[in-house]
């Protein structure tokens, strides 16, 4: 592959000589100069030319055309978003996005409307809210698909308390910080890992940490995963309501049997459905419910029933993920039956025309590397029930502040200058270790804000 960038009086263009064993191409892309107002901006443009440049030419050397076009990052919206922003109208911002990164009009679609859930939310957030994400990375057993920070508890029960004592560390140097820079806490999100893996006495005193540290006062949404089923009892969901907790997550990720087994969950749908009664008894929690379309041993019938099973519980947001299969997951090891591309384009589809049908909305989006056909995990909401630290993570609306094993702390400017991202170690051993310097690093959080002209 040959690249080269160049500038005459009115355009920069990148030109793309592709070849390969069998075939060639030749890309071009070009920007105009007046748009390369800085820095910033020109290396942004001309990263992007450069990648059109290289998409072109390998199309034209005859490669298929990915779903999602020229677009190679997670979040689709961060691009569709500012052009609504600029004054355009859906149409012409669907027409500019369409054409610009060659998306499908179904899939310049279903970002168009996931970003007017952006600017909603968008619109309600004040310069210093932020969101608070606790993670609790621990699970009952380790699922096929799963390259998430978590523990088994068969492994690692020993490691729960010590790695609690460590979080009430990291809790109190974040609530100093929190505290210092006149933050306001909007959005509290805790999970995993599973933390309903941990005891109701576990959860009550986090919670109690939180609450003690914290001026929740402004907080509009409080979400705990309690994701596998075989991990919820009547007595942990009555501590989750009793502590303000106002969203939960009963994840069957598929309604089939045969499929929980072949990803190694140790629970049935039936205990799934059991689980939602118990919520729904509970009372006071909207419900999220995960689906994955591509997994093991399924089929687009099979898929199919799961989608129908999910929306006869009437949960208030339903995720479908495609599945994506990274090097710690048991399944990038293994010899597993997988769906095709094309069904699990049908999966997806089926799920989008039965969601849209039943009510729902997608309201937020994102990418994966090594995802089933290049596709899309997609957030859908009943309306009114948009849930608010979603949205902020996946579209950097505002800073989130991460506690936990693997936390990913990222402060956003929102007067367009550098992010500042920093992450705890990965696993609990290590986080546990390491609290001194964890906690220290904390401090970047007032240097940030302290540092910012205009936040």
């Amino acid at each position: 592959m040959e690249i080269r960038l160049s500038r005459s009086a009115r355009f920069t263009t990148a030109v793309c000589r592709y070849r390969d064993d069998e075939s060639s191409g030749l890309g071009r892309a070009a920007v105009k100069n007046e748009k390369l107002t800085d820095p910033v901006r020109t290396d942004s443009l001309c990263q992007q030319v450069i990648k059109l440049a290289i998409y072109r030419a390998v199309l034209r050397a005859g490669h298929q055309k990915p779903v999602w076009g020229a677009l190679t990052g997670v979040r689709p919206g961060k691009l569709m978003y500012p052009l609504l922003l600029s004054g355009l109208s859906e149409q012409e911002a669907l027409r500019q996005f369409e054409t610009g990164y060659d998306v499908s009009h179904e899939r310049a679609q279903l970002c168009l409307d996931a970003s007017r859930a952006t600017l909603k939310a968008d619109r309600l957030l004040q310069p210093k809210d932020v969101c608070l994400y606790v993670g609790i990375p621990f699970c009952p057993t380790r699922c096929a698909y799963c390259s998430f920070v978590s523990q088994s508890t068969e492994k690692s029960l020993s490691m729960i308390a010590p790695f609690l004592e460590a979080l009430d560390r990291e809790i109190d140097a974040v609530a100093v910080q929190v505290r210092q820079t006149g933050l306001r806490v909007v959005s509290l999100y805790m999970g995993g890992g599973t933390p309903t893996t941990l005891t109701s006495a576990q959860l009550d005193s986090l919670l109690t940490k939180l609450e003690t540290a914290f001026d929740l006062s402004g907080l509009r949404e409080c979400t705990v995963e309690a994701g596998r089923p075989d991990t919820i009892t009547a007595e942990k969901l009555a501590v989750l309501r009793r502590h303000g907790t106002d969203r939960v997550s009963v994840n069957p990720q598929t309604m089939s049997d045969a499929v929980l087994e072949a990803i190694g969950r140790r629970h049935s749908a039936e205990d799934i459905r059991k689980a939602l009664r118990q919520v729904r008894e509970t009372g006071g929690f909207a419900v999220n419910m995960d689906l994955i379309a591509g997994l093991p041993t399924d089929s687009v019938e099979g898929f199919s029933r799961t989608v129908d099973a999910v929306l006869e519980l009437e949960p208030e947001n339903i995720t479908v993920h495609t599945l994506s299969i990274k090097r710690g997951a048991r399944l990038h090891f293994g010899e597993e039956s997988l769906p095709t591309d094309g069904e699990v384009k049908a999966m997806l589809d089926y799920a989008g025309a039965g969601l849209r049908a039943d009510g729902y909305s997608p309201y937020y989006l994102y990418r994966q590397k090594n995802m089933s056909g290049g596709f899309e995990n997609t957030g859908w909401t009943k309306p009114g029930r948009e849930n608010l630290y979603n949205i902020c993570i996946m579209e950097e609306l505002c800073s989130i502040l991460a506690l936990g094993a693997g936390g990913s702390t990222k402060l956003v400017r929102r007067d367009g200058g550098k992010n500042e991202r920093f992450v705890a170690p990965k696993y609990p051993a290590e986080y546990i270790a390491d609290i001194d310097r964890i906690c220290r690093d904390k401090e970047k959080i007032s240097r940030f804000y302290g540092n910012a002209v205009s936040i």
